[in-house]
């Protein structure tokens, strides 16, 4: 039978069902529930009317408790309606907050596993710049007469997978590829996993990516002898971990967000249960999930095609996530990680290295970008995907700068090669379990339902094509700039991106995906300020000047039914 609605309202008045955050103009930086203030036996009422419009009446029962927990996270304990198994799934849900089900992490192994796919894809073409520029006649390294066209051809023919001839064609119908992939995976991974772990498990993009990179090493290590043709199975070696990819697919459970935009609600609800630990936590998500949705589509929109893209850039709460993904996006970029990834064996020969001698170094640097990005499975989510880049972006320029400066050191010196090999991989170091895995996680989350397919989409456009562009112009600017050059510019765009990261990137750590709307519906100029004002003052006190009792009132409040476990920590700054 459903649950009973003798009971009164559980505490709130009725006029405070219209008293909600503006989720356009959040002054007030508060998180609100979107079942605040809705009485006890209405919103049981809405539930059975919700039930019986998406012809769910035989789970109307778990879809009632459900919405009382929703509406009530942190106070499930004094909820009636509950039973004891009820409430001890619910508590291992905070105690054990790993413990998922096996679907779930299928969905995450898939999502590995095209990770993977992208990093190989990227480091193909690594070893294979040793060897194909002879193959046409494009080398560059002799300075022959031709040497500055060949420098940007062969920084084209790199640069193809992120914007003919055979090579150039099929770089770029693998850019694609690549790019779709990069915009739907991190996404259906981000609306399938909880909040609590949403960052760990996301974050799996990035950490997979860099095991792709370390394997597209290994491949440019144990091709290296082959011969003529070898340039040829380098690049084309990525398809290996693709093949699982393709039959995976069709066993991992849809994106219950996505089949509820669709209006696929009973859809919806069997893949929640297939990605939750219990029928109750299932519906639980699905009706919090659908009053959120119905709120985002009556105030912020984005009905059609073309209004979701110009909504991207016009609508503030769309506005500023664009803003704070572009940044965390263009970042990655102006870090220089990808002048490692695409051009490390070059820039090991530039070192003095042999060929070999460079495809180990290379080698080193995937183990190293990979080994460090296991910390931020659990750091993301704790430490938060803000702090982590303001802690990683100063270390990496430190470390390029210093990378840079060796090449000073005379070519018969024995610590010359050592010395530049050390401080690229710590710069692997620091960018592995910080600027790494953000980008990708935070952009995935930070956009509505109505505009995340579109918003995802504009951010790994805006990736991919800096990445583009830095694959095109660094063989040029290592011939111009040399080296030292090179690596000092590159630091300095570090403490710029640090800068723009300060002032434009909110926190987002264990906030639902719909708790997000308040978190960017708080005025940008709201947040500088608060930075500006607040942050960087406790900052200085705490951590330069070491004054233990130093404190930091938080720029986000959440209203009283938010779950104090998930928040004990608060939500970042």
């Amino acid at each position: 039978m459903p649950v009973s609605k003798g009971r009164e309202d559980s505490g709130k008045g009725s006029s405070q069902e219209n008293e909600h955050t503006d989720l356009v103009n959040n002054a007030n930086a508060k998180i609100q529930n979107p079942l605040h203030g809705i009485p006890h036996d209405r919103l049981l009422a809405q539930v059975n009317a919700f039930a019986k419009e998406y012809n769910m009446g035989d789970s109307l029962i778990h879809l009632q408790k459900g919405a009382l927990v929703a509406q009530n996270p942190g106070n499930f304990e004094s909820i009636m309606e509950l039973s004891d198994d009820d409430r001890e799934v619910l508590r291992r849900e905070r105690t054990h907050k790993w413990s998922q089900p096996r679907d779930l992490y299928l969905t995450v192994v898939l999502c590995s596993v095209a990770a993977a796919v992208q990093g190989w894809d990227q480091t193909g073409s690594n070893g294979a710049n040793l060897s194909f520029p002879a193959e046409f006649n494009i080398a560059f390294e002799d300075g022959g007469p031709n040497t500055n066209k060949n420098e940007w051809i062969v920084g084209v023919i790199n640069a193809a997978p992120f914007i003919s001839w055979a090579l150039f064609a099929c770089r770029l119908l693998l850019g694609i590829g690549v790019g779709t992939k990069a915009c739907t995976v991190p996404v259906y991974a981000a609306e399938n996993t909880p909040a609590l772990i949403r960052g760990g498990l996301v974050m799996s993009w990035q950490m997979w990516t860099a095991f792709g990179i370390f394997l597209g090493f290994c491949a440019n290590l144990a091709l290296y002898r082959v011969g003529e043709i070898a340039w040829r199975l380098q690049l084309g070696s990525a398809f290996i971990p693709a093949i699982p990819l393709v039959v995976g697919v069709y066993f991992c459970p849809e994106s219950p967000r996505w089949l509820m935009k669709k209006g696929r609600y009973p859809a919806a609800y069997r893949s929640f249960k297939r990605l939750r630990n219990s029928e109750l936590q299932a519906a639980r998500d699905l009706y919090y999930v659908h009053q959120q949705l119905m709120t985002e589509k009556d105030v912020i929109g984005g009905q059609s095609y073309i209004s979701r893209f110009t909504e991207l850039f016009t609508l503030p709460r769309v506005r500023r996530a664009t803003l704070a993904s572009f940044v965390v996006m263009i970042a990655q970029q102006m870090c220089g990680i990808n002048i490692i990834t695409f051009y490390s064996s070059t820039i090991f020969v530039y070192a003095g290295y042999s060929t070999l001698s460079a495809f180990f170094a290379s080698f080193g640097f995937g183990l190293v970008n990979w080994v460090f990005a296991f910390p931020a499975v659990w750091t993301i989510d704790t430490f938060g995907r803000r702090n982590l880049l303001l802690f990683t972006f100063p270390n990496m320029a430190r470390t390029l700068l210093a990378a840079g400066f060796c090449f000073y050191i005379p070519d018969g010196s024995k610590s010359k090669v050592p010395l530049i090999a050390l401080f690229v991989f710590l710069f692997a170091v620091f960018y592995s379990p910080g600027e790494g895995p953000v980008p990708f996680t935070y952009s995935a989350e930070v956009f509505p339902i109505t505009h995340r397919e579109m918003g995802m989409s504009w951010a790994v456009a805006t990736n991919f094509f800096w990445a583009s562009v830095l694959s095109l112009t660094f063989p040029r600017l290592l011939s111009v700039f040399d080296p030292v050059g090179a690596f000092g510019f590159y630091a300095g765009l570090n403490m710029a991106a640090f800068i723009m990261i300060f002032f434009l990137v909110p926190e987002t750590k264990q906030c639902t995906l719909e708790e997000l709307d308040f978190v960017f519906a708080v005025p940008m100029y709201k947040h500088i300020r608060y930075q500006a004002k607040m942050f960087l003052p406790y900052f200085i006190k705490r951590w330069v000047l070491f004054r233990k009792g130093t404190t930091l009132e938080p720029l986000y409040s959440f209203d009283e039914v938010k779950s104090i476990a998930a928040f004990e920590k608060g939500v970042g700054h």
